[in-house]
């Protein structure tokens, strides 16, 4: 399956608590961090949720 790497380009401070869950869900703790996470629906859902806060990247 394909993957998709992840990384934090913004704060999640001043965000809704929702929006930090899902960051904390996605693994992502700290500015510029990367994760990679397979291509499913409920990640990609997630990523559209944050897509002001994040950079996705094909792998």
């Amino acid at each position: 399956m394909a993957k998709v790497r992840i990384t934090q380009i913004k704060s999640g401070i001043g965000q809704p608590e929702r929006q930090k869950r899902i960051l904390l869900a996605l693994g992502l703790k700290k500015m510029h961090q990367t994760v990679e996470h397979e291509d499913t629906p409920q990640v990609m859902g997630m990523v559209n949720k944050l897509k002001h806060l994040v950079k996705v990247e094909n792998v």
